[in-house]
């Protein structure tokens, strides 16, 4: 058994504008200042990391990833989930994820879509010249629209869209084994890899490539009435990746799953904060040790109520008193007799 690696954060929800989030050396500061050992990167922002740089200069990694040393953590991951949601995008979403892209590529989707791939691939090679073997991402969605279809869905739809999707990602996937990265895809409402079918409906059509793994994280399992303690055990040699989040569904008489178009605060479904919702992380990170998980544990914080700030100082403190170091003998082993074989055959009868 492996000990997981943390507390890390993720640090998309916290990157802005203003000190001590709007540069890398700040940011890493603030982030070891709370508890943190490790980071994981926004590969988009500009304002921590410059993502072409980092795929052309193993010289600028080694002092990207020094500083972040010299601040108290470590990088654990990229993340592309940004750039991934635009390898495949309805078009009825063109227009919400069209901010996601660079200016230049924005109302193109054919030119936004070139463009994703390549941030993909940059952040694949960059993750190489870090020394990290997996990167996270979404996989964009085709299908998604008519995941719930009134009319039926003709025959084919899905399977057509699926076909897509792997036909898009088959050679990102390929770019990734030749950087020896894995990619995790954060399996997630909205995305047309949402649930354990979906990612093997996915996975057969990429010829179970060995690098799309899986990104676990359990908060979106509860959210959608999934067993994610059981989840774990089914994917255990495909999730590399962890998002240790939160949430909570109490349904009621008026909503359910769906959320009636409420905002988070209103829905039956909501994000919390770590050990504010319903997820039963002792029992998750028992699964994940007992499974030989080697990665990180990282906080990703999206919360409803908490102030992210708070949420990340508890969020440290609560991954800490959750990870197992995991033990090197048997309790029992004070009561071991040692190997006998031919005493083993005699207990046997044989």
């Amino acid at each position: 058994m492996k000990t997981i690696k943390g507390p890390g954060l993720f640090l998309a929800q916290f990157a802005g504008d203003a000190a001590p989030f709007n540069s890398w050396d700040a940011i890493t500061k603030w982030a070891a200042d709370c508890g943190y050992k490790g980071v994981q990167v926004p590969s988009w922002d500009a304002r921590l990391i410059d993502l072409r740089q980092a795929a052309t200069s193993k010289t600028y990694c080694d002092d990207f990833a020094g500083t972040a040393r010299d601040n108290g953590v470590e990088v654990t991951e990229l993340s592309t989930h940004l750039q991934g949601q635009l390898v495949a995008v309805h078009p009825a979403y063109d227009e919400a994820f069209d901010g996601f892209a660079a200016p230049e590529v924005r109302g193109n989707p054919k030119a936004r879509q070139a463009w994703a791939v390549e941030q993909v691939k940059l952040a694949l090679t960059a993750s190489k010249n870090l020394g990290l073997n997996a990167m996270a991402s979404f996989s964009g969605a085709l299908a998604w629209p008519f995941v719930y279809p009134w009319p039926q869905r003709p025959a084919g739809l899905v399977e057509t869209a699926f076909d897509e999707l792997a036909k898009r990602w088959r050679p990102i996937l390929d770019h990734a084994e030749e950087n020896g990265v894995d990619i995790c895809y954060e399996i997630h409402p909205g995305e047309d890899l949402h649930d354990g079918v979906t990612y093997e409906m996915f996975l057969e059509r990429t010829g179970n490539h060995a690098r799309a793994c899986m990104l676990y994280d359990p908060s979106h399992y509860v959210l959608q009435c999934l067993d994610y303690l059981d989840n774990i055990d089914i994917y255990k040699d495909r999730i590399r990746m962890f998002h240790v989040k939160d949430a909570e569904f109490n349904p009621t008489g008026r909503q359910g799953v769906y959320g009636g178009y409420q905002g988070w605060v209103n829905r039956a479904g909501r994000f919390r904060s770590l050990g504010d919702g319903q997820v039963d992380f002792g029992a998750v990170f028992s699964k994940m040790a007992a499974n030989d998980f080697a990665g990180w544990a990282v906080v990703e914080w999206e919360c409803a109520l908490k102030h992210p700030e708070d949420g990340a100082r508890e969020g440290a403190d609560f991954v800490k008193h959750h990870i197992i170091r995991v033990t090197e003998k048997a309790f029992d082993d004070f009561a071991g007799a040692g190997t006998d074989e031919a005493a083993n055959r005699r207990m046997l009868g044989i």
